[in-house]
């Protein structure tokens, strides 16, 4: 891993991001299949697509 990907994801777990942003951000950041579709939510979605991007400006969207 890089130093982005643990950055990103201490300040997400600081920022208490919501569970399921923060597994689909790591799954999309590291390229990882998605979820299968049962298991697959609007939070789980969006950080897929940021993680994917390499995206982190929406986690404050995410806050529990």
């Amino acid at each position: 891993m890089d130093q982005t990907y643990y950055d990103n994801v201490s300040k997400m777990e600081q920022m208490s991001v919501e569970k399921d942003y923060l597994l689909g951000w790591v799954g999309g950041y590291l390229h990882n299949p998605m979820r299968e579709e049962q298991r697959v939510n609007d939070a789980y979605e969006a950080g897929y697509a940021d993680g994917e991007s390499n995206n982190s400006d929406n986690f404050e969207q995410w806050v529990k």
